[in-house]
């Protein structure tokens, strides 16, 4: 499913839901477990799970970004900054599954918005996968059919 893009006084919102047959802790630990982080999202690494706490970015040129944790409650909320953004997981039970809404807030729409997002997309999609059991082959394939719709997206918010 596609996210939901909203304008929002201090610039936009991104709201992607998943639900996973899986339990709330399960996919905690696939947001904050460093080893199963790595198997969807290799560049990202916690460094301290706590509210002020912070993650840690690769850049992939000898450079990292540290992102402040700005809100964490235990398999329930992680919340982090993103450059001059925000990105906001929250989880909750969904009978014997968990629902997640990841929440990007957004201060400025880019030319790099709808490559972001369609990363975003791909990453749920891969969570997915892998509490599965599975993987998601191909993953840049799939990213590309994502980004054309993440593509009219931003287009049509823009027009609005």
């Amino acid at each position: 499913m596609i996210a939901a893009l909203q304008a929002v006084p201090q610039g936009a919102t991104a709201v992607f839901e998943r639900y996973y047959k899986h339990p709330v802790s399960k996919v905690w630990a696939m947001l904050t477990d460093n080893a199963l982080l790595a198997k969807w999202f290799p560049e990202l690494r916690v460094q301290d799970l706590s509210a002020g706490g912070s993650m840690k970015f690769d850049m992939g040129n000898g450079h990292f970004e540290v992102m402040e944790i700005k809100d964490m409650i235990v398999n329930s909320i992680l919340e982090y900054t993103w450059g001059n953004d925000r990105v906001r997981f929250e989880l909750s039970p969904d009978g014997a599954g968990c629902r997640l809404l990841l929440i990007e807030h957004i201060t400025e729409i880019t030319g790099h918005t709808a490559k972001d997002l369609s990363g975003w997309h791909v990453c749920l999609d891969v969570i997915g996968a892998l509490l599965d059991g599975g993987e998601l082959n191909n993953r840049k394939q799939v990213w590309e059919q994502w980004y054309d719709e993440y593509t009219r997206l931003v287009a049509d918010f823009r027009q609005a």
